[in-house]
């Protein structure tokens, strides 16, 4: 039986144009009217605060504190530091006056007389800011660490973007810290690392590979990068978390000194690390179908939704009785650690249009509540993860009410699991290993058409001209460098590319 989904395009079909409709009809977000620039509505923002909390409570877990610093920063602050500014040169928006004017044709422009003297780029990273600040802050060894994180907006103009992926604003949390020594900073941006690859995991249900960047690929200014990748179902890399070790790169350009035990300066080890709203898209595209979206549990602004089928008659006061009960009890319980989030939609509207919209934003369970399950004492219950059984019709069970209140923590534990388990599999089983040279690759590629997955290579670690020549090799193909997976296996043959003795493994694939 050909199943009739809920979104008018597959991912088969086209997986650009669903991920676009998933963000449509799942209500997450929509246009602005500035290019680059979206309108994050409740349901994508609830997402975003459900992010917001968890991984705010892992950071201060940490020992780190929130702070924040200025949206704007002065452009001399970026001149300090040559290989950062390029590396966002071609990406600053810059404010350079301060007041508009009438042009005398009923419009407005710029205040010639109100040119800034220092024009101020708008915030597209907090590096020269923040070291401005740890260099007040940071005297003595005693001073150290110095370790803090700002949730905040960003501002890079980019030239293609894509809602959640890759957009001109953007929010996220960044950490920046200081240190005493190397070992330090280089343990702080692996706990970090390790912090993004937990969270991911257990909170977005999307299985991450955690490894270190190659040298072509690192933050601009960094010693050393490593990121979070995650497969996404199209096959394709989303770089979902990065922590940098910056070394004394930044603190020498900023002047982060500070008295050692034995009297003598030296410039203080420095780390910064990242998520952003991208951790969104990365959901959409990791557990959506092609009915909308489906949001693990741990992350979804509401658990499980009452829909109450009324019919503008005298039956649906008991109705909405006895749902409000339920979503007492349910409020009662606790999942994951945290009272469930249970939410009765009692709006005016036909409870199948309600049912159908709660399914396209992916509440994890949907409760349908008429008048013969009040009268039997019971729910119509569907679970987003499994919408529909083996005959393709949608898979509502009629269950008592007690009996669902009873298990409905155990429910959303095994929805989370189960979204995991999902992708995990998904994953594992599109991460190729026996790709023999770049014929092979080419040829893999050609074959698997456009949800090819990742091929993991043993490789040399060339630099210079070496490494560009691979870089650009591999550009014909579309084809990049994601990271270098830290439990990978040891390796045991040549480099893919040189045919030299291999030292790691890294893998390969298409990208966002």
């Amino acid at each position: 039986m050909a199943v009739k989904h809920a979104l008018n395009v597959t991912r088969e079909q086209d997986f650009a144009a669903w991920y676009q409709a998933v963000i449509a009809e799942g209500d997450l977000a929509e246009e602005s009217g500035v290019r680059g620039c979206m309108v994050i509505r409740p349901w994508g923002y609830g997402i975003w605060e459900r992010i917001q909390k968890l991984l705010d409570a892992q950071i201060k877990a940490t020992g780190h504190e929130n702070c924040y610093f200025p949206i704007f920063i002065p452009l001399g602050y970026f001149a300090k530091e040559a290989e950062h500014v390029d590396g966002f040169a071609k990406e600053m928006a810059v404010v350079t006056h301060h007041r508009l004017v009438a042009d005398g044709k009923g419009g407005l422009i710029p205040d010639p007389e109100a040119k800034l003297e220092e024009p101020l780029v708008v915030r597209p990273t907090s590096e020269t800011v923040i070291g401005t600040a740890f260099a007040r802050w940071v005297q003595s060894w005693r001073d150290l660490p110095v370790l803090i994180n700002q949730w905040a907006n960003v501002v890079r103009w980019e030239m293609r973007t894509r809602m959640f992926l890759r957009t001109s604003e953007f929010l996220w949390q960044e950490g920046h810290t200081a240190h005493a020594s190397e070992a330090e900073a280089r343990e702080e941006t692996l706990k970090m690392l390790e912090v993004y690859r937990a969270f991911a995991e257990d909170c977005v249900a999307m299985p991450v590979v955690a490894g270190e960047k190659p040298e072509h690929e690192r933050f601009p200014g960094a010693v050393a990068t490593y990121s979070i990748e995650a497969m996404m179902q199209d096959g394709k890399a989303l770089q979902a978390g990065t922590s940098h070790f910056l070394g004394t790169n930044f603190s020498a350009a900023q002047n982060i000194r500070f008295q050692n035990k034995e009297g003598e300066l030296e410039l203080a080890q420095t780390t910064s690390w990242g998520m952003s709203t991208r951790m969104i898209g990365g959901l959409i595209m990791t557990h959506g179908d092609d009915d909308g979206l489906r949001v693990p549990p741990r992350v979804a602004p509401h658990q499980i939704v009452i829909v109450p089928m009324l019919r503008d008659n005298d039956e649906d006061e008991a109705v909405l009785d006895y749902c409000k009960a339920l979503v007492r009890d349910l409020n009662a319980l606790s999942a994951f650690g945290e009272p469930v989030r249970a939410l009765l939609d009692a709006r005016a509207q036909k409870a199948s249009n309600k049912r159908w919209a709660w399914v396209k934003k992916g509440a994890p369970l949907i409760v349908e509540v008429g008048p013969r399950d009040v009268a039997g004492g019971n729910v119509s219950v569907l679970r987003r993860d499994r919408l529909y059984d083996q005959g393709g019709k949608l898979a509502s069970e009629i269950r008592p009410q007690g009996e669902f209140v009873g298990a409905a923590a155990a429910a959303l534990e095994d929805i989370q699991s189960s979204l995991f388990a999902e992708a995990k599999a998904r994953t594992d089983g599109n991460i190729t290993r026996d790709v023999a040279d770049f014929a092979g690759l080419k040829a893999f590629y050609d074959k698997a058409g456009k949800f090819a997955g990742w091929v993991e290579v043993q490789w040399s670690k060339p630099t210079g001209d070496a490494l560009e020549d691979i870089v650009e090799k591999l550009k014909t193909l579309k084809l990049t460098m994601r990271n270098v997976p830290n439990d990978a296996r040891p390796v045991d043959g040549p480099c893919f590319f040189t045919g030299a003795p291999a030292v790691e493994r890294i893998l390969i694939g298409r990208a966002y």
